[in-house]
């Protein structure tokens, strides 16, 4: 989602480099989730974002704690993280929803970030999205922080396509605003063979390493689809290379935003998405994975993530055990990540950091 929106901004297409069908093998391994299980918020790892700011897009809720809540989805019985969006007056604007992060708290170079989604109708004038922002966002400002956005919905070319629901797009921004106003950024939207807003869940998944950042939807029921977006990252040539903005930690961001210069409508007259009531992105679990072979990748979570899940004992037992990844592939060590172990008849499920 693009953070502070610029009207003039330069699109960086040409990607040196890039091989749309090139396949990288991965050791992935879980260093950190949020199933969303518990009915509250775990704020350990998240911050919940309570502004009317318009996040320089010209949006028009303000985000509030009250409409970020926990549910059970009636279809699939998934507890989920759910973001409301609403039509109602407060502190000066006419909607509210909810917007939260992970800045400071869960942040990540590299890796395989996926979430599970339920998107609303989006027609017209909703906004959700699933993104990334570099956590020095704080001390050196957008775009130079960069940005990524693994999905987003709602855009005013759908709106004038009639294909809001299946319309979609992946979006990276990084380096700084030149003399003329401009700042390097590459959009790829897609329209998807089957709509996105039917009442299911889908995945979205971000792939990232020292080359590239590639999207992919719905890969668990289609591995071996091709990405949906992918972009080279390893540039240095200059001082708008990606490899500058795209080699260090970045945090988690999920809101559900009303209008703004995304959807081509600033005003809360164009607003047709709520006019029968309010609407929901469900978000049933985040997970990232890391690559064991990369050196690169770092991560850094919150204190006590984990807890609940049992050490491996280190008392000697003449029971067999058995080592199993999150994949469940027998394994004959453990790594980072989170493991199931069998002691003779006993399982546990294990974080090994």
């Amino acid at each position: 989602m693009n953070n502070y929106y610029s009207m003039s901004v330069l699109a960086v297409i040409a990607i040196a480099g890039i091989s749309i069908n090139a396949v990288a093998q991965h050791n992935y391994k879980l260093v950190w989730s949020d199933e969303f299980n518990n009915n509250a918020l775990d704020e350990k790892a998240w911050n919940i974002e309570e502004n009317g700011d318009g996040g320089g897009n010209n949006e028009l809720q303000y985000y509030r704690r009250q409409n970020i809540s926990f549910e059970t989805d009636s279809a699939s019985g998934a507890v989920c993280l759910v973001l409301t969006a609403k039509k109602e007056s407060y502190n000066g604007k006419a909607f509210t929803s909810g917007r939260l992060n992970t800045a400071g708290k869960a942040c990540f170079k590299h890796g395989k970030i996926v979430s599970r989604i339920k998107l609303p109708s989006t027609a017209n004038g909703l906004w959700p999205a699933f993104w990334m922002l570099g956590n020095d966002f704080g001390s050196v400002g957008w775009p130079r922080c960069g940005e990524i956005d693994i999905v987003e919905m709602g855009n005013a070319e759908g709106i004038k396509h009639n294909t809001q629901d299946s319309f979609f797009n992946g979006a990276c921004h990084w380096g700084y605003y030149n003399s003329q106003g401009q700042y390097p950024n590459y959009a790829r939207s897609t329209t998807s063979d089957y709509s996105l807003q039917d009442g299911e869940f889908h995945t979205f998944t971000l792939e990232w390493d020292d080359d590239y950042v590639s999207m992919y939807l719905d890969q668990d029921k289609y591995p071996d689809a091709q990405p949906y977006y992918k972009m080279g990252v390893s540039d240095y040539s200059n001082d708008w290379g990606t490899g500058h903005y795209f080699q260090h930690e970045f945090f988690i961001v999920y809101d559900l935003a009303v209008g703004g210069n995304f959807t081509g409508i600033t005003s809360s007259t164009g607003i047709t998405a709520l006019a029968q009531g309010e609407a929901k992105m469900y978000i049933d679990w985040v997970r990232v994975y890391q690559d064991s072979d990369d050196l690169a990748a770092t991560a850094s979570i919150p204190d006590g993530w984990g807890a609940g899940i049992d050490n491996v004992a280190t008392t000697p037992t003449d029971k067999p055990v058995v080592i199993y990844d999150t994949l469940g592939n027998i394994v004959s060590e453990m790594n980072h990540g989170i493991y199931i172990v069998k002691t003779g008849d006993e399982v546990k499920k294990v974080f090994n950091r």
